[in-house]
């Protein structure tokens, strides 16, 4: 079977990354690699970053049990200067290789932004790029963060943002 590698943020998973990773189980079987930012041999999360490695993996768990596979492999490790320039830098063609490891079969990435699809096609990692959703996990984030600042924002009436985890 067609192996798709999703490589994503994922933080945090949304309904929209819900629908796009069932629309691809349909055809291929998943690997899900949300990206990880280490340095000193921790993983550095951020207002941008707010969950980490394990806690995206459990949100995706949850939803999806074990019709799926997260791995780690879409890993940098500080100082991420060592990957500019792209595809000049051993290390962004490093990274390549460690998104692949253990990748033997006919396999392609996905992607549903056209600038990162031309990347990804640049690094031959076969991507095919899907429809952006209009829902993304920054606004979902955004909405979060002001209602945890007690602002009214109306995040837990819609029913669009995160799955029942």
């Amino acid at each position: 079977m067609t192996i798709c590698i999703y490589l994503a943020h994922l933080n945090p998973v949304t309904n929209a990354h819900v629908e796009i990773i069932e629309d691809l189980k349909k055809d291929a079987q998943v690997i899900i690699m949300p990206v990880i930012f280490m340095k000193n041999n921790q993983e550095i999360t951020s207002r941008r970053f707010p969950f980490n490695f394990e806690i995206r993996k459990k949100m995706l768990e949850s939803v999806f049990g074990t019709s799926i596979t997260v791995k780690r492999n879409y890993t940098f490790y500080a100082p991420f200067v060592c990957y500019m320039p792209p595809l000049l830098s051993p290390r962004s063609w490093s990274l390549r290789n460690q998104i692949l490891d253990g990748i033997n079969d006919d396999y392609f990435t996905y992607t549903g932004d056209k600038a990162e699809g031309c990347m990804l096609k640049l690094y031959r990692l076969n991507p095919k790029i899907g429809v952006r959703k209009e829902l993304s996990a920054s606004s979902v984030k955004e909405k979060l963060y002001d209602a945890a600042a007690g602002k009214n924002t109306g995040w837990k009436e819609e029913k669009n943002y995160l799955p029942h985890l």
